[in-house]
């Protein structure tokens, strides 16, 4: 059996055990979710594949895969019974859509010119994904815009670097790596002589120091976009990498019979550089 006839059964298999878990005689658990109870375990599928994908770790990602595609299931078996679309009208939309988006791939009779790079297919893709915008413009009442199609409930450092994708499509960009940087510093500037002349009981100062951060990170998250480096994926990376020093460190202090409340700055300093080092080496 080819890998895509199995794959076909499998799938079909899922969708009936879904059914069957929804239905009369099924788990009363599952007959009582709806969209909105399912919405914490796609969250937390997501973020366990991955972290899979993260640790390399292929067993672990093969059953997170098949938890994801189950919540997705899961939810396309509750529209379909609420009558708004089934699991097949999810799946032709993305197909239709691979094929709709790739006409270097499946279009080439038709005179598209091939693509030669990643950075000319995405080009591209944006292009195909603006005249779709339009497309549904033309037919709905209420207009589209640019940025109208990145979900608001991304997590705030991803969206930032969407919302560049989405501008640099229409050259809203910065010319080279370079200015951005300088950006960065501008922002960090800004936020040091807010922080240096605000004053705690201002509560405008703690808003505007707000602001300042918060541009400061958009800048961050645009400079990740120019290197190619998906910022979420580089701050949970260096969130793991922090959170491995600090328990080597503090295992460490409390093999020795110290408590870390009670050690100096200076001395704790110590500690992570050791700590840092074995890891290092």
């Amino acid at each position: 059996m080819s890998s895509s006839n199995r794959a076909a059964d499998e799938f079909t298999r899922l969708v009936a055990i879904m059914e069957t878990l929804r239905g009369p005689d099924g788990c009363p658990w599952d007959r009582e979710q709806t969209i909105d109870t399912l919405k914490p375990f796609v969250l937390e599928e997501t973020y366990e594949v991955l972290d899979a994908i993260d640790r390399h770790d292929h067993a672990a990602l093969c059953e997170e895969l098949g938890d994801f595609v189950f919540e997705a299931v899961f939810l396309a078996q509750l529209e379909g019974e609420a009558g708004h679309f089934t699991i097949a009208d999810a799946l032709q939309s993305i197909a239709d859509k691979l094929v709709r988006r790739h006409p270097h791939v499946f279009a080439r009779d038709d005179g598209e010119p091939s693509l030669d790079s990643a950075g000319q297919v995405r080009v591209r893709w944006e292009e195909i994904k603006a005249l779709e915008r339009t497309s549904r413009t033309s037919r709905t009442s209420k207009p589209k815009t640019l940025l109208s199609g990145i979900a608001p409930a991304l997590p705030a450092l991803l969206r930032a670097y969407h919302i560049g994708v989405r501008a640099a499509s229409v050259n809203f960009d910065w010319s080279r790596t370079a200015d951005v940087v300088e950006k960065i510093q501008e922002e960090v500037d800004e936020l040091r002589r807010e922080v240096t002349d605000g004053h705690a009981a201002d509560p405008g100062s703690h808003a505007r120091a707000e602001e300042e951060m918060g541009d400061l990170l958009f800048s961050i998250a645009q400079l990740a976009r120019q290197l190619d480096i998906e910022p979420e994926t580089a701050l949970r990376k260096a969130n793991d990498k922090f959170t491995k020093r600090f328990t080597t460190m503090e295992r460490a202090i409390g093999e020795s019979g110290r408590a870390m409340k009670d050690m100096t700055l200076d001395s704790l300093e110590q500690e992570w550089q050791r700590a840092k080092s074995e890891q290092t080496s």
